[in-house]
């Protein structure tokens, strides 16, 4: 899947592929911004246009996508979402960051996250996706379960967040579910 133009378009969102004009101040601010990262471990990287480019470099050549998410009536990119593919086994462990914080709460992160999900359990014909996430992270728990996910597993105390161990919750959709 590396390479090439790739779009997928849900009610409010257009998924397209992450490319270095994608690399705006706008969106390095998102990845250094500690409210946006706070459950994730990209808070303890400082980011720059560097850092991005070499993360966009480790997509090309793989099966695995990397992607902006923009708004569809303006063509705003308001974040971005990851499928790591493994082709041999037929599965996808999927990422969300929507970066832009007026657009949180309002819908475009479920819809990326369907849009993307139902691609890729449909016409990419993988069996399954997966997702974590922090068991402190309610928004992103309320989208894995309203897209249809449905908890997995989990490890108990495995990372520290506001100096507390927290579990990591592991989410699953089937193609066949």
């Amino acid at each position: 899947m590396s390479g090439g133009a790739f779009e997928l378009s849900g009610e409010r969102v257009r998924l397209t592929r992450f490319t270095d004009a994608d690399i705006t101040d706008d969106y390095i601010g998102w990845l250094n911004d500690p409210e946006v990262t706070r459950f994730s471990n990209q808070r303890f990287v400082r980011h720059d246009r560097d850092s991005c480019a070499r993360y966009l470099a480790s997509f090309e050549g793989t099966p695995s996508l990397f992607l902006s998410v923009r708004r569809r009536d303006d063509g705003r990119a308001i974040g971005t979402m990851t499928a790591y593919i493994s082709d041999h086994h037929g599965t996808a462990d999927v990422g969300i960051l929507i970066g832009d914080r007026s657009c949180w709460g309002r819908g475009y992160g479920q819809d990326a996250w369907n849009t993307l999900l139902d691609w890729l359990l449909g016409e990419r014909g993988l069996r399954k996706v997966t997702a974590g996430t922090l068991a402190v992270n309610q928004p992103m728990i309320r989208l894995a379960e309203r897209s249809g996910m449905r908890l997995e597993g989990h490890r108990a105390k495995q990372e520290i967040v506001d100096g507390q161990p927290v579990d990591i919750l592991y989410f699953a959709r089937f193609a066949d579910d």
